[in-house]
């Protein structure tokens, strides 16, 4: 696997990690133990056994857990000590044959990439959870199932069109997380109004 594809393969594991973490990790094993795609870097210890086996089960609590309004901002707030550094991990692990400053890049920039898409996702969740319907809330998790697993297939099979996308997705990151901040602070400001007395 050449630089480039190891740089996409390292970007969207972490971007799709801040998404849906157990997915990305059980997907990515299954793909390298099935012969789909070469895993880079250090990343073949996700082909182990008792690896997939934890993220499987993991993927199949997150599937549901993240389907119900509420139980999925639970879940969100728990997991951004989770996603985060996991995130940075794979990154880190997917150029471990490029040398100790590119790990040491690939782990500060995963993880800032990791925590955008993360804190994107947990926020725009707390934002549809204020709608009183459960609809809107299955068909946001369903389409981040499918960025996750189409953005991942996207960083092994087509890494340049994969990375373009993702400098699109990262603009919009950076335009959409100041307005989710001040929704959810004008959120928490109405809410501390409602409880003050009188």
């Amino acid at each position: 696997m050449d630089t480039l594809d190891a740089i996409a393969a390292a970007a969207g594991l972490a971007w799709a990690s801040g998404l849906r973490l157990y997915a990305v990790v059980f997907l990515a094993g299954l793909a390298g133990r099935m012969d789909w795609i070469e895993l880079p870097g250090d990343l073949d210890l996700l082909e182990h056994p008792l690896v997939m086996a934890a993220a499987g089960f993991m993927l199949c609590v997150e599937f549901f857990a993240d389907k119900v309004p509420a139980l999925d901002s639970f879940w969100d707030a728990a997991h951004t000590f989770i996603r985060i550094p996991a995130g940075a991990l794979l990154a880190a692990g997917a150029l471990a044959d490029q040398g100790t400053a590119a790990v040491l890049a690939a782990a500060l920039l995963g993880g800032s990439l990791t925590g955008a898409t993360h804190l994107t996702k947990a926020g725009s969740r707390i934002a549809i959870n204020t709608s009183p319907e459960p609809v809107s809330n299955v068909i946001a998790s369903t389409g981040e199932d499918g960025m996750a697993v189409g953005g991942l297939w996207l960083a092994f099979a087509h890494p340049l069109v994969f990375l373009a996308l993702l400098a699109l997705a990262v603009l919009g990151m950076l335009w959409l997380l100041p307005r989710v901040w001040r929704f959810l602070t004008g959120l928490l400001h109405w809410v501390a109004g409602k409880q003050a007395p009188g």
